[in-house]
């Protein structure tokens, strides 16, 4: 096997792995808004959340597009408060 097949092959390999453990971590969360509870004292003063706060984001993180897609939840998941508390807590907002 020439040097490019075998790069190709590790690749497709990386690719195929990857993909398998993204899928085994989004299988792992139940996606349920009240675990998100932590956050409002942060949600409604605007005070630092909590490290459970920024834990149970982390955990929540994979269903954020799920809450956007519903109307009752879009409100709270796009305020600025939200957008604050995930940015202190170091967690990404996917692109929906």
């Amino acid at each position: 096997m020439k040097g490019s097949q075998i790069a190709a092959l590790a690749a497709a390999v990386l690719v195929l792995v990857l993909g398998y453990e993204a899928e085994v971590s989004m299988a792992a969360v139940t996606c349920n808004p009240t675990e998100l509870n932590p956050c409002m004292p942060a949600m409604t003063s605007g005070a630092a959340p909590s490290a459970l706060c920024c834990s149970k984001m982390r955990q929540q993180q994979p269903c954020f597009c799920q809450y956007m897609k519903n109307p009752g939840l879009k409100q709270y998941v796009s305020s600025p408060s939200v957008k604050k508390i995930v940015t202190t807590c170091r967690v990404s907002m996917p692109k929906c």
